[in-house]
């Protein structure tokens, strides 16, 4: 990747208020895969002294929007990358750092063509929350679209 752009990670901190708030740090992105973590934080901690579900869900969220983007960012300037809805379940209790590893769901090359036949494609985006000792703590999946410009 040239040093003159930006990587998705630097993007998101740069345009997505909450991943600067809770302090999201990106591990890994790829097209396929994205893997986030959220550091230990009494400020965003619940009742139980873990990380509140909203956090959670933001990290999961966020990990979510950062292989969406890694995967259709040459599509930007003809369609918007939007989540339509998520679902999140908490399995776990969690307990210090966590992680959020976001897979995609559907090929990429598929949404493309979906978009490129003038549709607005939904796709899924499948998401673990595990903490340091591998545990899934919460599962989410999120159904993004790519709206085409107008």
């Amino acid at each position: 990747m040239s040093e003159t752009l930006p990587s998705v990670g630097e993007m998101l901190a740069a345009t997505v208020p909450m991943v600067r708030t809770l302090n999201l740090e990106f591990l890994e992105t790829s097209p396929e895969r994205a893997v986030l973590s959220l550091p230990d934080q009494s400020d965003f901690h619940n009742h139980v002294g873990g990380p509140h579900a909203g956090a959670m869900f933001t990290l999961a969220e966020s990990a979510s929007g950062a292989v969406v983007l890694a995967a259709f960012g040459d599509q930007l300037g003809r369609a918007v990358p939007l989540a339509v809805r998520a679902e999140i379940g908490y399995k776990k209790l969690a307990k210090g750092p966590v992680t959020a590893t976001a897979t995609l769901g559907r090929p990429a090359a598929d949404v493309v063509a979906e978009l490129d036949a003038g549709e607005r494609p939904e796709f899924p985006v499948n998401v673990a929350i595990t903490r340091e000792d591998g545990a899934v703590t919460g599962e989410m999946s999120i159904v993004w679209t790519l709206r085409p410009q107008t």
